[in-house]
């Protein structure tokens, strides 16, 4: 089994980082691709990330594990390999490497998914860290303190995400993003689970978005529709968030 920091010497050579063309320490967001695998959509809300002066990483968990799109699509997105609560040992991993980044803020950290990414992250936050949990052998020794944001794009909250009404175990703010017409949730769903993270101390902000799961993705596979409207307000935001997420001195 992977300490972290095995893991991270396996994702960090396929990470894309995005930001400002210098090296000081600066706030970093880590964001972490749907069960599709790394899409064109990715590097906008990185670029987004980059206009707000924050540094961004994309995190490709399909890379070095070998999984192309068409294994992705058949056996990750639907449920049969590496579930969510398997994959948050890269959140973990990825948070664990790039807080020791010279060229990242270690205490204002932010971790954004889309859908499996988002599920993921989700288990990352809440599962007791015991050996062996989340699929690595040292998931306590993963620091949470730095992450003071969480964004959530449609996240997986489906069946297989057993712990999708665990309370977190560090409670940052929070923006939530459920899609109207998603076909994996329905809002009423989506709302217990923001609730439940509210109660638990995070500052959760919710934006229901008039369309379907991933509308921000180029796509038009089965019931999902590209917005290309919603897109840019859904990047507004994320710039928004990433914004008031930052220190402020």
């Amino acid at each position: 089994m992977d300490t972290l920091a095995v893991r991270w010497a396996r994702l960090e050579p396929r990470m894309t980082v995005v930001g400002p063309d210098d090296d000081r320490p600066r706030p970093a967001v880590l964001i972490f691709h749907g069960c599709g695998g790394l899409r064109p959509h990715l590097p906008r809300y990185a670029e987004a990330a980059k206009a707000a002066g924050w540094r961004a990483f994309i995190i490709d968990s399909y890379g070095p594990r070998g999984y192309g799109r068409a294994f992705a699509l058949t056996a990750v997105c639907s449920g049969l390999v590496l579930r969510g609560y398997e994959r948050a040992g890269d959140v973990l991993a990825a948070i664990d490497g790039i807080s020791r980044r010279a060229d990242v803020d270690a205490s204002a950290l932010a971790i954004a998914g889309w859908s499996h990414g988002g599920w993921s992250i989700m288990e990352a936050m809440s599962a007791t860290p015991t050996p062996g949990a989340m699929g690595v052998a040292d998931p306590g020794a993963c620091d949470l303190s730095g992450v003071r944001a969480v964004w959530l794009s449609y996240p997986y909250v489906g069946t297989f995400a057993f712990n999708r009404m665990r309370p977190w175990r560090h409670c940052p703010r929070v923006l939530a993003v459920t899609a109207r017409r998603d076909h994996l949730t329905t809002v009423t769903n989506a709302q217990r689970i923001n609730a439940m993270l509210a109660d638990c101390g995070a500052e959760v902000e919710s934006w229901i978005a008039e369309g379907t799961h991933a509308f921000d993705e180029p796509t038009g596979a089965g019931p999902m529709r590209y917005d290309a409207e919603l897109t840019d307000e859904a990047l507004r935001r994320f710039g928004a968030f990433l914004t008031d997420a930052a220190p402020h001195t």
